[in-house]
C-alpha cells in the first residue's frame, strides 16, 4: 500500500493546491509546509546540545529542558514556546538557518526514520508539499553550497529510509519561473520576495556564482529545478514530472490520480 506522495517544484508552482486535491481525492492526510508540528521535519526549531545548555543561566537551562525532546546529545526546541532574551538565544542554534550541516544532517535523518515508524503502524496515508527534494536541495545546494553528488546522496539516504512507504513524487515543472514568481509576489508581497532573493544569493551557491537581485534568484531556482529533475530521474523513486500544471490543472489532476491509483 502507497503511504507517502509528496508533490515537489519551484516556489509558485502549485504545489500545496495539488498535495491537497491529491489528499481529498484519496482521502489520505495531507501536511503543508509551514504547518506546524511536521512529523517529518522541523520547521521552526533548533537543536542546543548539551554543552551549550550548560553555558545558559539555571532557569533558561529548566525552561529548555521542561519543554523540549532530548535527542542525541542535546534538545530538539520548539522555538514557538520562547520569547525574550532567551528565544534570541535560542535561535542561534535553529535547524535549517545556523546549525553546521554535521549537526543537522543526523537529525533530519532521525526525524524521517521516527516518521516511517509511525507511518507504517498507522492506517493513514499521507500527502506532503515538499519536504523531500526542496528542503535537502535548499539547505546542500543554496545555503552549503553543496554540488550535485552530495545533494543527491543525501536524498538518496531519506528514500531509504521512506521506501517502505512505497513513496510516490508528484513533481510540478515550472518552464517560466520569472513569470510565475512575479504572479505571486500581489499575494505573498514584496517582503517575502525580499526575503528569499537574500536568501537565494547570499548563500554559499549564490555568493560562489555572485548572484544578486531578483535575476540571481531566478537563475538560482532555474539551476536548482535542473538538478532536482536530475536527481529525480536518478534516485529510482516512483514520480510523474507535470510540466506547467496551472495552464491545464483538470487534464493534469486526472493523469496524476490515475498514476496513484
Amino acid at each position: 500500500m502507497r503511504k507517502l506522495i509528496i508533490t515537489e517544484g519551484l516556489p509558485c508552482s502549485g504545489k500545496s493546491t495539488t498535495a491537497k486535491y491529491i489528499a481529498d481525492t484519496l482521502d489520505m492526510k495531507f501536511i503543508d509546509e509551514g504547518s506546524g508540528d511536521h512529523p517529518a521535519d522541523y520547521e521552526f526549531h533548533a537543536f542546543i546540545s548539551s554543552k551549550q545548555l550548560s553555558d545558559l543561566k539555571a532557569d533558561e537551562q529548566t525552561a529548555v529542558a521542561s519543554c523540549s525532546e532530548k535527542k542525541a546529545d542535546g534538545f530538539i526546541v520548539p522555538l514557538e514556546k520562547f520569547s525574550g532574551e532567551l528565544f534570541d538565544k535560542l535561535l542561534h542554534y535553529k535547524i535549517y538557518d545556523f546549525l553546521p550541516w554535521g549537526t543537522e544532517k543526523p537529525l533530519m535523518l532521525d526525524k524521517w526514520r521516527e516518521f516511517t515508524e509511525k507511518a507504517l503502524s498507522s492506517p493513514d496515508g499521507y500527502v506532503f508539499n515538499c519536504v523531500f527534494l526542496q528542503n535537502p536541495m535548499c539547505e546542500t545546494m543554496m545555503r552549503f553550497g553543496f554540488d550535485t553528488a552530495a545533494s543527491q546522496k543525501y536524498i538518496k539516504e531519506i528514500y531509504d529510509i521512506i521506501r517502505p512507504l512505497e513513496p510516490f513524487v508528484v513533481y510540478l515543472k515550472t518552464d517560466n519561473i520569472a513569470a510565475e514568481i512575479k504572479k505571486a509576489v500581489p499575494e505573498r508581497g514584496e517582503e517575502w520576495l525580499t526575503g528569499v532573493i537574500d536568501y537565494h544569493c547570499g548563500g554559499e551557491y549564490g555568493k560562489s556564482l555572485d548572484l544578486s537581485g531578483f535575476d540571481g534568484y531566478i537563475s538560482a531556482l532555474e539551476e536548482r529545478q535542473r538538478r532536482e529533475l536530475d536527481i529525480l530521474r536518478k534516485l529510482g523513486i516512483d514520480n510523474i514530472v507535470i510540466d506547467d500544471i496551472k495552464s491545464y490543472s483538470t487534464e493534469a489532476y486526472s493523469e496524476i490520480i490515475s498514476k496513484l491509483l
